[in-house]
């Protein structure tokens, strides 16, 4: 009987020892900090790199010819690394009211969610949310400084 169970052990022991290794990937982002919220960011992350942000027009929701090249930079990095969950945050700028700009943050971060899902991004990992005019990157009653409000921001979870 014990010679079973210390065969057991023995050969549980050689299986762990030949399990490959998890390969480094980088630090995961957590806590806060950071353009988007976050400090660090795995290798090849674009979010890292700025690629984060979409702009858009005044009291529009419709994906820019110059942010494009972001949402495409995204999907390639996610459809690469199936491991990474975002939100896409919808933005605007001081004016407006509190509901009507709460829908527009609502149908920009939209419009970049179905752009990447359309690029294969799957649904199941990407989520979206409306700050409105309540997170403005820029301050000031400046057009430089809505036209930088006016914006979708994807962030890893």
């Amino acid at each position: 009987m014990n010679s079973k169970i210390i065969g057991g052990f023995i050969a549980v022991a050689l299986l762990a020892a030949c399990a490959s290794p998890v390969p480094d990937v980088g630090p995961r982002r957590t806590g806060t900090g950071g353009s988007s919220g976050f400090p660090s960011a795995p290798r090849e992350d674009p979010l890292a790199a700025g690629a984060d942000k979409v702009f858009f027009d005044l009291d529009r929701a419709v994906i820019r010819d110059d942010a494009r090249a972001t949402l495409d930079q995204q999907a390639d990095w996610l459809n690469r690394d199936k491991s990474v969950n975002v939100m896409i945050a919808g933005n605007c700028d001081e004016r407006g009211t509190t509901e009507y700009n709460l829908a527009l943050g609502g149908r920009r971060a939209y419009a970049a969610y179905t752009y990447l899902l359309a690029k294969g991004v799957p649904a199941n990992r990407m989520t979206t949310i409306s700050f409105g005019k309540d997170k403005p990157l820029a301050t000031g009653s400046s057009e430089d400084a809505w036209a930088k409000n006016r914006n979708a921001i994807t962030s890893v979870l």
